[in-house]
This record gives structure tokens, sequence and C-alpha cells, in this order.
């Protein structure tokens, strides 16, 4: 699911990786809130506070939204200039590159919680917001601007737009590509709230508090270690068939 693009990826891949990467994104969501009373996985309500501070003359505080915003626009950035830069590389998945970061941050996050109090609020939110970015930017440009895991503003809009078109068939023929399209918004937003349910879960009945953050950095982990096992045996046994098609010839 990470690793084929293009005309080779297909509709099956993008569901996979939009429901994986969804339920993370939801459990982010809920215990970056639950901690530090921010957003973590999208940048709207932080743009109208934004404003607002603005409009209000208060430029100081209205700094720390800005932060927010760049901090998710700098993950995006990020994850495509890594992916540009290595894509010519073929034997390297590029989408590795931006999942990884992802991890270290959610694990280091976790991890330093457990050994210094969180003063600063604002530093774990920008770096969740990162995070993000660099999720959603690598889910976009992997499945052709068709996924997005991060935030459901845009999907229950595209949602409303595709189940409005099932009662205009002469309209919109193909309708069963429009229904697989809705399967996919639905996969989204169901996994989006499972992980948060998930994410609430861990961190306030459990009390993981911030370690929850590790619960998404192994999804991910398993994720890229089963798509890459996965990879490796599919090549591995299309060379023993070359191999015995060349010994039957020979």
């Amino acid at each position: 699911m990470f690793r084929h693009q293009g005309k080779s990826r297909t509709f099956k891949h993008n569901l996979q990786i939009a429901t994986f990467l969804s339920f993370v994104a939801g459990i982010v969501n809920v215990t970056g809130f639950l901690s530090i009373k921010q957003l973590t996985t999208n940048v709207t309500g932080h743009f109208a506070l934004f404003i607002n501070d603005l409009s209000n003359f208060e430029f100081w505080k209205g700094t720390i939204y800005f932060l927010y915003i760049f901090a998710f626009l700098l993950g995006s950035f990020t994850s495509s200039f890594l992916i540009e830069n290595f894509r010519e590389n073929k034997k390297l998945n590029v989408f590795v590159l931006p999942t990884i970061i992802e991890c270290i941050i959610l694990l280091s996050i976790a991890l330093i919680s457990n050994f210094i109090e969180i003063s600063q609020p604002d530093i774990i939110a920008c770096l969740l917001l990162f995070a993000m970015g660099l999720q959603n930017s690598f889910v976009t440009k992997i499945s052709n601007t068709v996924v997005r895991t991060t935030h459901l503003t845009g999907l229950f809009t595209d949602l409303g737009i595709e189940l409005s078109q099932l009662f205009f068939q002469k309209s919109y023929p193909n309708r069963k590509k429009i229904k697989r399209t809705i399967l996919l918004r639905v996969a989204i937003i169901l996994f989006f709230f499972a992980g948060g349910l998930l994410g609430g879960f861990l961190y306030s009945k459990i009390d993981l508090k911030l370690n929850t953050l590790i619960i998404g950095a192994l999804i991910l982990l398993v994720g890229l270690f089963y798509d890459d096992f996965k990879y490796r045996l599919i090549m591995t046994k299309r060379k023993y068939q070359q191999r015995k098609i060349k010994r039957l010839a020979a």
C-alpha cells in the first residue's frame, strides 16, 4: 500500500492506506487535545483564531497560531521535498522516509513526557502538527490526491456531493466509481473516529497520557514492516517462478 504508485495503484491500495493512516490520525487528534487542549491534526480552527487575534490587534498572541499553521505547512513541505528528492532511486520506497520521521516525533514526545514535565505545550502542538503535515502530504501524493487522513471537513463535503450524485444517474452514469469513492470516504471517517475512541480510552481510562502516541507510532511501524515484508515476498516468488521457467525452457 506504500509502494504502488500511478497506474499500478488500485482502489484496494488507497482503501488500505486510508484506513490505516486515518486511524493513527484519530489517535493523535484526541491525544493532542486531551494533553494540551489544542487541535493537532488540522489548522482550520487555528487560522480562525489567528485572524481573530490580528483583528483585535493582539499580534503577539496571534503569533502562536501562526506557528501552528506554519508547523503543519513545514511538515507538508518536508514530506513532499523528501519524496521528490529520492523519487529517482527506484530501489528506495520514498514514502518510508516521512513515515519514519513521523514515528520518531510521536515516540520522542511520548518518551520525553515520562521524564520531563510538559511546561511548553505549544512545542508539543507544533511537533504534532508537523507530523500530521508530513502524513497528509505523503498520503495525498501516493494516492494522487484521492486520500487525505488528518481532517474531516473536506471529507464530509466530498461525501455529501457524492451521495447527491447517486440520485442523478443520467448525469453521473458511473455509479460503481461513485460508490467506491463513497466507501473510501466513509472508511476514513469511521477509522478516524475509531482511532479517536482508542486514543481517548488509552489516555484517560488506562492513564497512558502522552504515551498513547507510542501506540500510533507502533501502528505506523507495523504497517511499514508488513508492507515491506509483503513486497519482498512477492518479489521472491516472482524470481523463483522466473528461474523455474528458465530451467524448464532449457
